[in-house]
């Protein structure tokens, strides 16, 4: 497990990791198992059992079994063995335990500070420092130490035995890209390993009571700190990573479909392209949806009209789809009621997103019909305004205006970290404040802007203007990007609005616009 939490800093880590755990495990029970073999048979004095010797002296049991079959040599023998061999684990778990810190802090599930490399070494020297002070702690606040003993190696077991449930998954799943290295004798050694280290987590925690209540303590406050401090941050960085490795989706075992309903065909290039980008890469699906919408007192022989349009959107999919390479699944269905139409596919297929085109947003009509919509599908929505013939592939520079915490991050991040396969971005956080907004507020949205990016992963511009009219702010600069994304305002789990701002600034801008609404 040590040997696990350095990974990143060992030199050819798939040959050198499964070596040294191998060797590490062979060389530990050389030593143990001959042990343990001469404590149990001759190390105990004749006419007592191994339990009452345990029982009559707990700490020095070995290196009085080991008196018994060596004399004084083998009695202090173990006392500098284990002297020597506790200053090693506590170095080896200090170690360890500073770099998990570190890697719980890049990943956002602890504060960022603990990831702080020195300069000078390149070590972790806050979570060093952290990491001892707290082991100091619990040195001198607990008063039974074998009890939180015996609570690490609880502890341990449970993380056991999620390392053989996550090595039978990887092994799974990973059929594109096998693992450098695979367990033997699979799924025996997974399973069994992973049943047996549950079994002894509850036994130890039967037979040490107060071990199982000190990790039950320690993993509910834990858990009660990543909820409430860390849990938005760390999935959003979680849902980044996951769009710009896709292998992490991969070996999730997810398929996320995007489902892009289409009634124009000269929408077809920019809305195919867009999903293409939402769906992640290897794993994710586009379906595109054709509905045919028949007038009342439709005779289909008398009047091929809608056929006919159904027609040249599915020539107009098949042939970007064979042109671009994207790989499309397409389907038509019939139906007077689009939007309804377009809820029952979304919900029949449990599609993860939806892709929407709208050509003026500004439109109330056809805005509340939008709204009504957004309310009705349990899916990440992303409504789109393009011109004519747009492709994702031309937008490289990316504006994304930010007005406090608004809940999309996580369809940003999946969002943005989807569009980096397509080039280079450069990208814009905006903030518009008032005029009358002192210097202090000015620096702490710059800090929350620049915090909002590294979270994403976007690497990106920040931006704070001091301005009475956000919509002229935010106007003048879309003339300089190619792409505006803005999201949806919620009031409620089934209530999204565009609402006045979103209408004013689409009205008064022409570049391409990418609303996003998140699921309920």
């Amino acid at each position: 497990d040590l040997i696990a939490a350095v990974g990143g800093e060992i030199r050819n880590p798939a040959k050198t990791i499964p070596r040294a755990m191998i060797l590490s495990l062979v060389i530990a029970c050389s030593i143990y198992l001959p042990l343990l073999f001469v404590l149990t048979s001759v190390g105990t004095a004749p006419g007592v059992s191994i339990t009452e010797a345990a029982a009559a002296n707990p700490e020095g049991i070995v290196a009085q079994a080991a008196q018994n079959y060596l004399g004084p040599v083998g009695y202090w023998l173990v006392i500098v063995a284990a002297v020597l061999s506790m200053y090693s684990a506590l170095q080896a778990n200090l170690f360890a335990a500073s770099r998990i810190a570190q890697s719980m802090a890049l990943d956002r599930t602890l504060p960022t500070s603990l990831g702080r490399l020195r300069d000078s070494t390149g070590t972790p020297m806050v979570a060093i420092l952290v990491t001892a002070g707290i082991v100091a702690m619990i040195l001198v606040v607990l008063p039974d130490v074998g009890a939180a003993g015996a609570a690490s190696s609880l502890i341990f077991l449970i993380t056991f035995a999620i390392s053989h449930s996550l090595a039978y998954l990887i092994r799974v799943r990973s059929h594109r890209r096998p693992p450098p290295f695979r367990v033997p004798l699979f799924p025996l050694v997974p399973v069994v390993g992973g049943v047996a280290c549950l079994a002894l987590a509850v036994f130890q925690g039967v037979a040490v009571p107060a071990a199982g209540i000190i990790t039950i303590a320690w993993l509910g406050l834990g858990g009660v700190l990543f909820t409430s401090l860390f849990a938005n941050r760390a999935r959003v960085l979680d849902v980044s990573s996951t769009a710009n490795n896709p292998e992490l989706g991969v070996l999730r075992g997810r398929t996320p479909l995007v489902l892009v309903p289409i009634a124009n065909p000269d929408n077809v290039q920019a809305m195919i392209s867009l999903a293409d980008a939402l769906a992640p890469a290897e794993i994710g699906r586009v379906l595109t949806q054709t509905i045919v919408v028949p007038p009342p007192g439709w005779d289909a022989e008398m009047d091929d009209e809608p056929i006919r349009r159904s027609h040249e959107v599915m020539d107009a999919v098949l042939r970007f789809s064979a042109r671009s390479g994207i790989r499309v699944e397409s389907m038509t269905t019939l139906s007077r009621t689009p939007m309804d139409e377009i809820v029952q596919v979304a919900k029949l297929h449990r599609c993860e997103s939806v892709l929407l085109g709208l050509n003026t947003i500004g439109d109330e009509g056809k805005g509340a019909h939008l709204e009504k919509l957004l309310g009705q599908l349990d899916a990440n929505v992303i409504i789109l305004r393009s011109r004519a013939q747009w492709q994702l592939s031309t937008a490289h520079r990316v504006l994304v205006p930010i007005a406090g915490q608004g809940g999309h991050e996580h369809l940003l991040a999946e969002l943005l970290g989807s569009m980096r396969r397509y080039g280079k971005l450069e990208i814009t956080f905006l903030r518009v404040m008032p005029t009358s907004t002192t210097s202090e507020q000015t620096r702490r949205a710059q800090r929350d802007l620049r915090r909002l990016a590294d979270d994403l992963c976007a690497d990106g511009n920040i931006e704070v203007v001091l301005s009475d009219q956000a919509i002229d702010a935010i106007s003048e600069r879309c003339e300089l990007v190619d792409l505006l994304i803005l999201g949806v305002q919620r009031v409620g789990r089934r209530k999204k609005l565009f609402g006045n701002f979103t209408r004013e600034l689409a009205s008064r801008t022409d570049c391409p616009l990418l609303l996003m609404s998140r699921r309920g």
